[in-house]
Formats: C-alpha cells, sequence, structure tokens
C-alpha cells in the first residue's frame, strides 16, 4: 500500500505537466520571427521561453528612430513617439512579422501618396503562421509607412500613418 503514495509523488498532475514539443515549437516561433521572448498559458500552467543575445534587427529601429529624432530636431517631421498618438496612426493588433505585400514578389498593398478606403487591406502581420490582414481603420492618404517587409512588430506599434 505504500506503493501508492509513491506513484503520485512521480507522477505530476495534469494541469502542471509541461508539454515539451510545445516548448520545442514556442522556440521554433522564435526563431523564425525574430522575437527574442514568448509567453504562453492555460490555466495555472504558464510557460515563458527566452532567448539569449541581442536580436540583430535591434540597430534599425535605433538608427531609424535617431534619424527621426535628428528631423524632428531641424523642425521637419514629428518623432517616431508621436507616431503611436497620431489620430491617424494604424498600429499593430499583435506580435508578429509584417509583409507589405500579399506574397514575396508581388506589389506592395500600399505605398506613400497612395488613397485607401476604410476596410482596405494595407498589411499582414504573421504571427503564430497565421497570416492576420491588417485594414485601413479609415479613408485617407497613406502618409507614412513606418515599417518595412519583414519587419518584426510589437502590439501596438505604429504601422503606418493614414491622414
Amino acid at each position: 500500500m505504500a506503493s501508492a503514495p509513491k506513484d503520485k509523488a512521480a507522477k505530476p498532475a495534469s494541469s502542471s505537466r509541461v508539454d515539451q514539443q510545445m516548448i520545442r515549437d514556442l522556440a521554433d516561433l522564435l526563431n523564425e520571427t525574430g522575437l527574442t521572448e514568448i509567453e504562453w498559458s492555460e490555466g495555472p500552467l504558464k510557460v515563458r521561453v527566452t532567448k539569449a543575445g541581442t536580436p540583430v534587427y535591434a540597430a534599425a529601429p535605433v538608427a531609424a528612430a535617431a534619424a527621426a529624432a535628428a528631423v524632428a530636431a531641424a523642425g521637419g517631421a514629428p518623432a517616431a513617439s508621436d507616431d503611436a498618438s497620431h489620430p491617424g496612426a494604424v498600429k499593430s493588433p499583435m506580435v508578429g512579422t509584417v509583409y507589405t505585400a500579399p506574397e514575396p514578389g508581388a506589389a506592395a498593398f500600399i505605398k506613400i501618396g497612395d488613397s485607401v478606403n476604410a476596410g482596405q487591406t494595407v498589411l499582414i502581420v504573421e504571427a503564430m503562421k497565421t497570416m492576420n490582414p491588417i485594414t485601413a481603420p479609415k479613408g485617407g492618404r497613406v502618409a507614412r509607412i513606418l515599417i518595412e517587409n519583414q519587419q518584426p512588430v510589437e502590439f501596438g506599434q505604429p504601422l503606418l500613418i493614414i491622414e
């Protein structure tokens, strides 16, 4: 009878059991998207997978932000921090990789100066191998495109400005 408690102690409860294949899939997703951290939870189980080191793409946004700040200081366009509060900002609804065209080699959905209608697809954000169309929340003219094709994006990051 002493073996029953021993078996229970050796076997973790199903709610706290970690699925190793899921962790491998999350790690693969980090590599595919260029992200450095991803978190997943279900009930009491929470898994966070992180990758050490600085991502390669981190240098580009810093340089772009410095250039935008220099332009703003010279009296040009507003700094990148103002883009998020712009009334025509189209923000990423999720973390993922942004695509400016429907498929490789195809023409971009939009370019600066194009007129767009509310509901028109302007970009795609891939998240967890799902292509999510990003639509224009209002009609207007594309004033600025703040991202590049295949760039990793964060939730709430401004992608473009429609005026």
